[in-house]
């Protein structure tokens, strides 16, 4: 045999990949796929508990906004996993009697202007919040609900929202004066 056909034999058997190139690459693969994931499910959670704070701060805002321009005062009600914006005569009525006070108010000539909004959180998120001056987390749902109170000044109680998700959690303070996130707290798994 020539040197040159030996060459060309040599160079075709060399073209294909062995079996432990083909493993290793494979095995490679898997875990930057895993990796992938595992950072996919994580920002998931991130992005919920983020976009889940910017909802109610974006309600809180709207709250002190509306109270300083109607001049009367106005609350978020933290209730069965729901916060919802209201005037303050609404909100510190037990929830089971309100469709009638409704109803005696707007056969009475209702009053007008009154604003309302509310925001959902997902399924499986759970709220808590912690007053002012206090250590404890309070649970919302159906049998335990907190009224966040908005005066026509502009005020409003320091609170804080505690979010849960799975292992996940966010904490969230807020300003008494502009009704703004103060300071953010998080572990996100």
């Amino acid at each position: 045999m020539t040197g040159a056909a030996r060459a060309r034999a040599t160079e075709s058997a060399r073209a294909g990949f062995t079996l432990l190139e083909v493993i290793v690459v494979l095995l490679l693969i898997a875990v930057v796929t895993g990796g992938a994931i595992t950072v996919m499910i994580s920002s998931s959670d991130e992005r919920a508990l983020k976009n889940s704070s910017g909802e109610i701060e974006a309600l809180a805002k709207r709250a002190r906004t509306i109270a300083a321009l109607q001049q009367r005062p106005y609350a978020l009600e933290f209730f069965e996993n729901r916060v919802s914006l209201m005037p303050l005569a609404e909100a510190i009525i037990d929830p089971a009697e309100r469709e009638k006070a409704a109803a005696l108010l707007e056969a009475a000539g209702g009053e007008n202007g009154t604003i309302h909004a509310s925001w959902s959180a997902d399924g499986d998120m759970r709220m808590l919040v912690r007053r002012w001056a206090s250590d404890t987390w309070n649970p919302i749902d159906s049998k335990n609900r907190q009224v966040w109170r908005f005066d026509p000044e502009g005020f409003c109680e320091p609170v804080g929202v505690r979010l849960e998700t799975g292992k996940s959690w966010m904490e969230v303070e807020f300003h008494p004066l502009t009704a703004s996130v103060r300071y953010t707290f998080k572990e996100v798994y």
